[in-house]
């Protein structure tokens, strides 16, 4: 008879409940970790509230941190006991994407959490590749928002980050705040942050901005402008995927800059005529950012996370997180995003 374990299982659309599901063995090549903190991501709400999962039922969860807690056939480099943060996404190695270490526009992939079971649970299983090593000094909370730190390193790498620059965030979420430390680590001349909640701006400044915008103010562009002495910014991410902050990041950028697009829309996006001759004229490069991952796999942004994290050049703030839950209490977590805007942070599972 098979060992089971604790789960939030997904049944359904709006059907997520706290149950018994078996739990996994390591296979050769994996470990198992004990999940000790998962956060939920912004793709985790329509699987759970849009019918938006690849089947039922299915644990979700891609955003844990936790201890291994046994080791399969074959795996060398981790022993059990150490503090791990989990790579979710499985690429084939197969094909040519992956070959050129782009293992993010993989399209053969597998991916914890979405595709197979993934962390919302007492127990996932990972190849041990997939397991990245961090310091125990470093909280499990704090270790959970691994892949969001990891997501933002990687749009500072797809824009070619060039030392030096007026440098502009478009969206104070998680995803921002990590963006604007990983740009100051990285040599940003001044780096700014553009959002429309206070606190949020607040925690930017601590978290080391050098300035921040309101954006409900009707003069913010015109101030922006002055903050840069008319130059614009060269350097722009935005971060939150919205239509609102797509358009503020082609007003913000600079002639000749870089403007990348890490955030991902729920709605449509138009290209308006003001936002083309804005391209055009500016001459802009605009690129995008999917996941997180460079060769060697899993990738330097994981490795510079798990240092940074450690040494304390990337920054955690308890504000980051929104609200804790049980992980008995997965659904009343789930329906705080019914209503829109009244999430502003990380939601997070702490009692696995």
């Amino acid at each position: 008879m098979s060992e089971m374990m604790k789960a939030a299982v997904l049944f359904g659309n709006e059907d997520i409940r706290y149950a018994d599901w078996e739990k996994p063995l390591p296979g050769p090549g994996e470990v198992r970790v004990r999940v000790r903190a998962a956060g939920i991501c912004g793709s985790d709400i329509p699987r759970v509230l849009s019918n938006g999962a690849h089947f039922y039922p299915v644990v979700l969860g891609h955003e844990f941190s936790g201890t291994v807690d046994m080791l399969g056939e074959g795996v060398t480099g981790l022993r059990e006991g150490d503090t791990v943060s989990g790579a979710p996404l499985k690429p084939c190695m197969k094909c040519a994407d992956c070959a050129r270490g782009n293992y993010s526009l993989c399209k053969h992939y597998s991916f914890i959490g979405s595709r197979e079971q993934g962390s919302f649970a007492e127990y996932v299983v990972l190849p041990a590749v997939n397991a990245v090593k961090y310091s125990p000094d470093v909280p499990f909370e704090q270790a959970a928002m691994f892949e969001p730190a990891t997501v933002a390193a990687h749009g500072i790498a797809c824009n070619g980050y060039r030392t030096g620059e007026y440098t502009a965030i478009c969206g104070g979420g998680t995803i921002g705040m990590f963006t604007a430390q990983w740009a100051k680590i990285f040599g940003a001349r001044r780096v700014v942050v553009f959002d429309l909640v206070k606190e949020r701006l607040d925690l930017a400044l601590r978290l080391g901005a050098d300035a921040v915008f309101d954006t409900s103010d009707p003069d913010y562009l015109k101030k922006a402008s002055d903050y840069t002495g008319g130059e614009g910014f060269g350097a722009v991410y935005e971060t939150a995927g919205s239509p609102v902050t797509v358009r503020m990041a082609f007003e913000l950028a600079a002639n000749k800059a870089s403007v990348c697009c890490i955030g991902t829309p729920h709605t449509e996006v138009v290209f308006t005529p003001r936002m083309w001759e804005n391209m055009n004229r500016k001459e802009f490069l605009l690129t995008g950012s999917w996941m997180s991952y460079s060769a060697p796999f899993p990738g330097k942004e994981w490795q510079l996370t798990a240092e940074c994290f450690s040494d304390g050049r990337l920054k955690f703030d308890d504000s980051f997180i929104f609200r804790r839950f049980s992980l008995k209490d997965c659904s009343e977590a789930f329906s705080l995003f019914k209503t829109p805007g009244a999430v502003k942070g990380k939601v997070m599972f702490t009692d696995i």
